[in-house]
């Protein structure tokens, strides 16, 4: 690509802002390595319209990635982020995996070019994973996660396009809900200011769950009685 590149217009495309969730940084240093001048143009990013679901860019923390799991694989370091940002007040953005033009092992190992179906993680398929790891904390002994089935999500689905959807609710409720065809990502709430809060329940999958545990956990907020 860089070699076309220097007697040739080149573009480069990626979904998303290209010093987004991805880094082309190493891109760019190769450029100016090879003497061929780039232009970047900037796109919209999950990354900055995750603020439309009402929660402040300022407050989020680290942005985690959710893979998936396999029958011998299942990490979950992604969760001390989570409990990192959590414990600091912070929201965090899940990046849901994506499987695109994948190989099965023995497809790769027979050098057969056969791609498996394309796979998109969805938010109940993420939730699930999420509760998972609680459990298996809870089994091990005393957790010192900082989220559990009660923690207030956003779930969010085709952000930016007319079939945007999102849905606020408890990591177990987000467990439970079907937002349709991809791309999907997932908030896990920090500390929520009131506005946010009043934001969120505009998009609560039960409004009258949304307001019980809200009066759990927030009983010193007076402004939630006037928002009932």
């Amino acid at each position: 690509m860089l070699e076309d590149a220097k007697t040739t217009d080149i573009a480069f495309l990626v979904v998303g802002d290209p010093f987004g969730a991805t880094t082309h940084s190493d891109l760019i240093l190769r450029a100016l390595q090879e003497g061929v001048s780039y232009k970047v143009i900037h796109n919209a990013s999950i990354l900055n319209a995750v603020g439309c679901c009402g929660l402040q860019l300022y407050n989020f923390g680290e942005t985690v990635s959710i893979v998936f799991w396999t029958d011998t694989w299942k990490p979950d370091s992604y969760c001390d982020k989570i409990t990192v940002n959590r414990n600091n007040g912070f929201h965090t953005l899940c990046l849901l995996d994506i499987k695109v033009k994948e190989q099965s092992l023995e497809n790769l190992m027979k050098g057969k070019k056969i791609y498996e179906p394309p796979r998109y993680m969805n938010v109940k398929e993420a939730a699930t994973q999420l509760l998972q790891v609680v459990e298996k904390k809870r089994d091990e002994g005393p957790s010192n996660l900082a989220f559990d089935e009660n923690t207030i999500c956003v779930g969010l689905a085709r952000i930016g396009s007319d079939t945007e959807k999102l849905l606020a609710g408890t990591l177990h409720q987000m467990a439970q809900v079907d937002m349709g065809l991809p791309l999907h990502s997932l908030v896990v709430a920090g500390y929520l200011h009131p506005m946010e809060l009043e934001m969120l329940r505009t998009f609560a999958i039960d409004v009258a769950t949304f307001d019980q545990l809200l009066h759990e956990r927030f009983q010193d907020r007076p402004w939630l009685q006037d928002a009932q």
